[in-house]
């Protein structure tokens, strides 16, 4: 295994605690990297731009800490987008994130079914996502090619999805960790706090890297599966991130670089600079307009109501009104919003 460099500056672990900021860190021994996201006032800020129920914020925000820290990864301009599609009480979960730093978020859901389980006390990752697909999509911009990964949704968590993601479509030994709570303070209300932490054994050696084939779909009956054994590192790597307790993802008094020195203190861990994360929306009146004037004359006609035009965006809730001449819609078209 590789030793740590000793020209590397050592210093205590900081105690200050920086929420909305991914800290990127390595454990050269281990031949491990990963990532650690905190999420204050940005998750907090995206949740309360909606009237989800506790449980579908509650999901959402895994959606977000989870994109967040599988798109830092992004090297150029562009955007990572996270989407499921499900047959469960939340249909779909969206989460755009745009290099470097921007992140915005939505969900759909259905009311009745979501109370049902709020009512029977089952609100789970796993109770609420039911069945379907999550989509991981790269987006590199204008001429360039989208590269998107599929992985099934089977009554299992999103944690469960990402690992599996990585497993069958990156064939990278990954472990994932989110949390997600409500923070009360007293007189102060409540405010959404997201957390989480992504670990990734990635050896240079090439007989290390090596994993277990997937199982072929077309194999005969009783076909012994192809086994490797898990290398030591990672084993000793993943064992450690599964005693990551919630409270530690989320708690404000515990940082980012304290969690990592605590997990792999006794091996070395070394931690580069952190970066920021913003909700920040990419909607605005030009692109709106712009989107209504691709829709035919008649469309635009029918979306006249009480003598206007009027788009929600649906991830930050913004409301844009147009009169009908300024997106070349007929004011003679309009409909009686109370009929």
């Amino acid at each position: 295994m590789n030793q740590p460099h000793m020209d590397i500056p050592v210093r205590a672990p900081s105690a200050t605690s920086a929420d909305d900021t991914v800290l990127p860190f390595e454990i050269g021994a281990l031949d491990l990297r990963g990532r650690v996201v905190r999420l204050g006032a940005a998750v907090d800020s995206i949740l309360n731009s909606h009237n989800y129920p506790q449980p579908v914020a509650k999901l959402l925000g895994e959606a977000i800490a989870l994109t967040v820290m599988l798109g830092m990864s992004l090297k150029f301009e562009g955007r990572f987008i996270l989407q499921t599609q499900t047959d469960g009480p939340v249909r779909m979960l969206v989460v755009d994130f745009r290099s470097p730093s921007q992140v915005r978020a939505c969900a759909r859901y259905d009311k009745a079914r979501v109370a049902g389980l709020i009512e029977s006390g089952k609100t789970s990752s796993a109770d609420l996502l039911g069945h379907g697909h999550l989509a991981m999509t790269i987006d590199q911009g204008a001429d360039m090619n989208r590269y998107q990964g599929l992985v099934a949704l089977n009554g299992g968590t999103l944690e469960d999805a990402a690992h599996e993601y990585f497993k069958s479509s990156e064939q990278i030994p990954t472990r994932v960790r989110l949390a997600v709570a409500e923070e009360m303070s007293p007189g102060a209300g409540h405010r959404w706090r997201a957390g989480g932490l992504m670990l990734q054994f990635l050896p240079k050696a090439p007989e290390r890297a090596r994993v277990a084939d997937l199982p072929p779909g077309d194999a005969p009956e009783g076909t012994a599966l192809h086994v490797v054994d898990e290398d030591d590192a990672w084993v000793e790597g993943r064992s450690l991130v599964e005693t990551i307790e919630d409270v530690e993802l989320i708690d404000p008094a515990l940082s980012s670089e304290q969690l990592v020195y605590r997990l792999f203190h006794e091996r070395g861990v070394r931690v580069f600079n952190s970066v920021p994360v913003v909700a920040q929306c990419s909607c605005s009146r030009d692109s709106v307009e712009a989107m209504l004037k691709s829709f035919s004359q008649d469309d635009r006609d029918h979306m006249v109501e009480n003598g206007e035009i009027s788009v929600t965006c649906e991830f930050c809730s913004a409301n844009y009104k147009f009169a009908p001449q300024e997106v070349g819609a007929s004011s003679g078209g309009e409909t009686n919003g109370g009929s």
